[in-house]
């Protein structure tokens, strides 16, 4: 098998996430659809098969998270190895008030190049001309821990690591990379056959992830706040208010002219995060929600009463014990404010993930597949009832056809096209996915006819 893929296998296989570890910089182009993929010039090199991510002849998570962390103080099939899991913030400084959560992201990864530990720290920022530079976000680097501010808050926008690989090669030192799952493993394998990076990568920083989105979502978000994607000069996706509970999301656009428009998500024709428009195809074939070969991962505490604290709130796994050291003086010190937490708790905040990546990707291995197949340590089964393999159904059908109608939107200069579907799909989606409310108990009769 490893010496039918290339990269070209991959992207038509919808296996390519886009994370840039196959191409040098310049050698990744956006798709039609916003996507990142490697350009006609990257073929498929002699370490390929076993670099890309989603191939299906690399080494899983559980392998690569067995060479990272030999000794773990705990493992959960859910969590994988780790040393301690915890619930809180940062207590000092700005770092919760300018993170989308409880600034722990952005707390380590500063603390990494104070402590010395970390010459510089790879990570996403927005892109100081858009619409020249033809996107809203990408990696940088950062020496210096003020700089790291830059880099704060979630961004659901593609990404892609090759220039970033370039200048770790290029500049001696020692890194620290903040990335979701899949980029993570990306680089772990990147070390396997690279020695340079292997040397110089000595810290990952994994962000919990439900899936990716491309960078249509910000022309849906330009349609419904009825302002022209030219004009947009600022893309944020969780505009944070004390006020409100944490996942109260609202996305807000900055003009030319200084001025903004804004929404919350659940008025937006596509504001459900679940449903997954404009998801990366990729996506619906991975299995790790929580970074589990980074060593230490960070999400939202997205359970009572920290869901509703709108000043934000992370949980936290500390993987390498030196993460794990680090996080434990800094609670005794009392600049962080972390609760020790067990592994079922963390678990808890991620549940409707771990069912998309668990339940649901057993599901999805049973269809049929054009083109290459996932290998995955998740069983084929179809062992579901009814009405969540529907929900599957239709989050795969949403993934797609979103793509699919935007770039009508797009050719025809008509959102109409986009929105409309797109409501009425979320509707449709809503009825099958929630257990109650008068839709739903239509549906069940229907069903169970």
């Amino acid at each position: 098998m490893a010496d039918a893929l290339s990269p070209r296998a991959i992207v038509d296989s919808g296996l390519c996430i886009g994370c840039g570890g196959c191409a040098a910089a310049g050698a990744m182009a956006m798709d039609r659809d916003g996507l990142w993929k490697p350009d006609a010039t990257v073929t498929a090199g002699p370490d390929f098969a076993a670099r890309c991510p989603f191939s299906p002849a690399t080494a899983d998570e559980d392998a690569i998270a067995a060479e990272r962390f030999p000794a773990p103080a705990r493992r959960t099939d859910l969590l994988g190895r780790h040393e301690s899991t915890w619930v809180g913030h940062v207590a000092e400084g700005q770092f919760r008030t300018n993170g989308s959560s409880g600034g722990m992201v952005s707390w380590v990864a500063a603390e990494l190049l104070r402590t010395g530990a970390v010459d510089a720290v790879a990570h996403v920022a927005p892109v100081a001309a858009p619409q020249d530079d033809g996107r809203f976000f990408a990696y940088r680097l950062s020496r210096a821990p003020d700089e790291i501010a830059g880099g704060a808050k979630s961004r659901y926008y593609p990404v892609e690591l090759s220039g970033v690989i370039d200048a770790i090669r290029a500049t001696p030192g020692r890194y620290a990379v903040v990335a979701v799952p899949c980029f993570v493993k990306a680089l772990h394998l990147l070390r396997r056959t690279d020695p340079v990076i292997a040397g110089r990568v000595t810290h990952l920083l994994g962000l919990f992830c439900g899936h990716q989105k491309s960078a249509r979502l910000v022309d849906s978000f330009a349609w419904q706040l009825d302002t022209p994607i030219k004009r947009v000069r600022a893309v944020d996706y969780r505009i944070k208010d004390a006020a409100r509970p944490a996942n109260w999301y609202r996305a807000h656009l900055t003009l030319d002219d200084g001025s903004a428009r804004a929404e919350d998500w659940w008025n937006l024709a596509d504001g459900d995060w679940g449903a997954g428009f404009f998801q990366n195809p990729a996506c619906d074939w991975c299995d790790d929600v929580v970074a589990e070969t980074a060593d230490v991962a960070f999400g939202d505490a997205w359970v009572e009463p920290y869901s509703s604290d709108g000043r934000g709130t992370n949980v936290v796994i500390a993987r390498s014990p030196a993460i794990h050291a680090l996080i434990e003086r800094a609670v005794a010190d009392g600049r962080l404010a972390l609760t020790a937490v067990d592994a079922a708790f963390v678990e808890q905040t991620q549940a409707a993930g771990f069912r998309h990546r668990r339940e649901g990707l057993a599901y999805r291995l049973t269809w049929g597949k054009r083109g290459l197949r996932p290998v995955k340590r998740v069983a084929p089964s179809a062992a579901l009832p009814l009405r969540r393999k529907l929900v599957y159904r239709m989050r795969y059908a949403i993934a797609r056809g979103s793509h699919r109608m935007a770039r009508h939107s797009l050719r025809t200069g008509r959102p109409a096209l986009y929105t409309v579907w797109a409501r009425n799909m979320l509707a449709v989606y809503r009825a099958l996915a929630w257990s109650h409310g008068r839709l739903g108990a239509v549906v069940d009769r229907v069903l169970a006819k």
